[in-house]
């Protein structure tokens, strides 16, 4: 987003914060409510359009918005909602992607009010190793022709008493209205999300065995000092890079795997 739909969204993001900080506001029916009013987004552009419109009023557009909500949601998330749209979007598309970043978010609060923010982050990078390693479930979960309700059953099975239930919500959510993004780019806009949250960084470690506590507490330890905030550790076991590690953080890789020492020096003796 830029200009006029970056600032609304900061504005927004703000008073989700003060929303969701009220002992009787349910994070995870706040997402839910607004992942609903993503769809109904999505589905009229005509809505979508006017709610957006630079030249229809504040008191306009939030009379329209409450004409659709009002009953339908509680009463601080209408007014919410309503504030949201008296702001300025710079594309009508902007309000709609406004909304379902703010559910996420929501649903995040969810899980960091019960603990559970840390076990959501570890949930959705199995879960996207698991479709990485299993070519025919990704295959079912981005198959155009398999019915909605089909794949959420799919991921039901999955997920249900394996992951925390934000988790399963998030990549279900994900998986059954990806809105343009590829499976695994909806999956890492989630963990990003989460670790936003969290402020701190996500860093994928490749060791030939299981890191202990004390490694891991060392390693992350290491990375915060240099990165200047938190990091989270996702650690993958892949025995063929014999020993070391390889970390990734972003587009950054710091490879001190043995096998990649090995291959590099016998690069030299052959050339």
């Amino acid at each position: 987003m830029q200009g006029a739909s970056r600032e609304s969204l900061a504005g927004a993001e703000d008073r989700l914060a003060g929303l969701l900080s009220q002992s009787s506001v349910d994070g995870a029916l706040v997402g839910s409510e607004l992942y609903a009013l993503t769809d109904l987004l999505d589905g009229q552009p005509a809505l979508r359009t006017s709610l957006t419109d630079p030249a229809r009023s504040g008191d306009d557009k939030a009379g329209l918005v409450r004409s659709l909500i009002s009953g339908k949601v509680s009463v601080p998330l209408q007014e919410y909602v309503e504030g949201t749209v008296r702001s300025r979007w710079s594309q009508n598309r902007d309000l709609a992607d406004a909304f379902e970043g703010l559910a996420a978010e929501s649903l995040l609060a969810a899980a960091e009010s019960s603990g559970r923010l840390e076990a959501l982050e570890d949930d959705i990078f199995r879960f996207a190793r698991l479709v990485a390693a299993e070519p025919e479930l990704r295959a079912a979960l981005t198959d155009r022709a398999l019915p909605l309700d089909r794949k959420a059953a799919l991921l039901h099975e999955l997920l249900a008493g394996k992951a925390s239930p934000e988790a399963e919500t998030l990549i279900t959510r994900m998986i059954t209205r990806p809105r343009g993004r590829s499976l695994e780019a909806g999956l890492a806009s989630i963990a990003d999300l989460a670790a936003a949250r969290r402020q701190r960084t996500v860093a994928t470690v490749t060791a030939a065995v299981p890191m202990s506590s004390a490694q891991r507490t060392r390693l992350a330890a290491s990375l915060a000092a240099t990165l200047g905030h938190e990091v989270h550790l996702n650690v993958l076991v892949e025995p063929e890079v014999i020993g070391g590690l390889r970390v990734s953080i972003g587009d950054e890789v710091i490879d001190g795997t043995l096998a990649t020492r090995l291959q590099e020096a016998q690069r030299r003796i052959t050339h």
